[in-house]
């Protein structure tokens, strides 16, 4: 009998674990690399990314190194999605390779408003242009511009204890 109940313990610890392997149903869908893995592993990139892309962000704005490591550029050489036709998606796409995750997280990226979203060689043409174009009613470039110009209107120049008290 105790032969028995050791048995299905194991078992059911097998189980277990295999079941804990799996990914959750509750997570996004991660479009699978086209290149050779990270050699650092995916949870690695995964937590560091952006800590990376600030380092050759300043790697190459500050010592003009322009062939860095963690681009866009290299990014999209095996992260590129693309759609029923074969042609890589823009960040204008939720099926972007950036965008399942972000999106997920509620975290916005801005990187592609000056940087493209698909490998060289891709014409994002209309697609990029409505990434650059600012949506009616949210705060940017032209409404800071025009606040600190002192041609906002009134109700956007107001400071944050008047807007506390209601005058």
């Amino acid at each position: 009998m105790a032969r028995i109940a050791a048995i299905l313990a194991f078992m059911l610890a097998l189980a277990g674990m295999a079941q804990a392997e799996e990914r959750s149903s509750l997570w996004p869908d991660i479009p699978k690399a086209s290149g050779t893995p990270h050699p650092e592993g995916n949870e690695y990139w995964r937590k560091q990314h952006m800590e990376l892309m600030k380092h050759d962000r300043d790697e190459t704005m500050y010592e003009g190194d322009r062939q860095v490591q963690a681009s866009l550029k290299a990014c999209f050489d095996c992260h590129a999605v693309e759609d029923e036709t074969g042609t890589p998606v823009t960040y204008a796409s939720d099926k972007h390779f950036c965008r399942v995750c972000h999106d997920y997280a509620a975290v916005k990226v801005d990187c592609f408003m000056c940087h493209r979203s698909t490998p060289d060689g891709v014409d994002e043409g209309s697609a990029h242009a409505r990434l650059m174009s600012e949506p009616e009613g949210e705060t940017g470039v032209k409404s800071l511009s025009a606040y600190l110009m002192g041609k906002a209107p009134k109700a956007a120049m107001r400071t944050n204890s008047q807007a506390e008290t209601g005058e």
